[in-house]
Parts: C-alpha cells; structure tokens; sequence
C-alpha cells in the first residue's frame, strides 16, 4: 500500500484521538476536586454519594460506560440517537471515567498534607477557603502531579476505545487499512504515533513537575 495516502489517514484519525485527549482532560481534571471535597464531605450523604460514583465508575469497564452515556439519551428521553453526536458521548464518558480517577488522586494528594497544617492556618486567621487555595493546594498539585500524569499517559492509549460506538479515531482508521490491505504497516504506524503522542505528554508533565518543585 502506499504510505502517503496511509499517513494521511492515520493523521485525521490522530486529530480525533487528540480532540477525545483534550476535551477529556479539559472536564476531568476539573471535575476531580469536587468530587474529592464531596467524597471527603463530613456529611455522611454526601459523601455516599460520590462515594457510590466512584466506586461505580472504577468498578464497571471504560467501554461500558462509553455505550451507557451514548445510549442514555434515548433509554431515559428517547432521544434520536442521529441527534446525538457519538465524539460527544464518549467525550463525556472519558470525562467521568477520569474525573472519578483523578478525584482519588486528589483526596490522597490532600490527606497527605500534614495536618498540623490546617490547624496552623486556622491559627493565623486564615478562613477554611484561604487555606486550601494558598496552602494545602499548591502543596496538593506537587505531590500528584505523577500519578496524575500516569493517568494522562494511559487516557492516550484508552482513546482507542471510542472505536466502541463508531467514532473513528487513530487505531480505528489503522485497523481498517490494515484489514483492507492486509499489511499490519497501519498498525506499526498507529503504534508509532500513539509513541510519540505519550513521550510529549510525559516529556510536559515533567516539565510541569519541575516547575512546582520549588513546593518540596
């Protein structure tokens, strides 16, 4: 098979992987402090409830979920399924996969702070928000910035997974052209564009460790 025309397809279904990548991200990371602060609520509701959300989420494959958000629409309202686009439903999916990840990753960043800390700032007059925004957060993001980008690296590679409800993102288009063609070259080359992608993340989540080290 020619390589260009490959290239190029592999390309556009790369720039899907990268939309699903960010957009993922752009309501995960966001989306796991109130999940935490909810999952460590002193009220006990409260606390079930994302408790629940979390463990259901952990418990249940990424797959799954991405076919339950794509199909709820219609279950629950009976929404057309043509009106509901199928990058949006998995966007979503990933967006609550991750943020129940990340939400756990922040609770054990915040429970690591010691807490003679807390005790410190309520001391000096700080109010419970001015504590945890100039305090225990700074210290929080250093301290999980690696599990947070293990959890980076891995949402690259899980991207592939929206090939479950039809959206055709990188390893999608490379399973299509090596099945069309009968040449397992689309596969290696998606295989060698996923490499590269992941050693960008981790080579920025490094730099962004480094840049917080001044909190250690």
């Amino acid at each position: 098979m020619e390589i260009l025309p490959m290239l190029k397809d592999l390309l556009s279904g790369l720039g899907v992987s990268v939309e699903i990548f960010a957009f993922t991200l752009l309501i995960a990371l966001p989306l796991g402090f109130p999940v935490a602060l909810g999952r460590m609520s002193s009220n006990k509701f409260v606390s079930g409830v994302f408790r629940i959300y979390i463990s259901v989420v952990r418990g249940t494959p990424l797959m799954l979920q991405i076919i339950f958000v794509y199909f709820a629409p219609y279950i629950f309202f009976k929404m057309p399924l043509s009106r509901y686009p199928r990058l949006l439903a998995t966007v979503l999916a990933f967006g609550l996969n991750y943020g129940a990840y990340f939400a756990e990753i922040y609770r054990g960043g915040i429970l690591s702070i010691d807490r003679g800390q807390f005790e410190a700032a309520t001391a000096l007059g700080f109010s419970k928000v001015q504590t945890f925004f100039r305090i225990i957060l700074p210290q929080t993001i250093k301290r999980v910035i690696p599990a947070i980008g293990n959890e980076v690296i891995t949402l690259v590679k899980d991207t592939s997974l929206a090939f479950t409800i039809a959206v055709t993102e990188m390893f999608t288009i490379a399973k299509q052209l090596s099945s069309a063609h009968t040449t397992m070259t689309p596969l290696i080359a998606a295989g060698a564009f996923y490499y590269i992608f992941n050693y960008l993340v981790a080579l920025g989540m490094e730099k962004l460790e480094k840049r917080y080290s001044y909190y250690s």
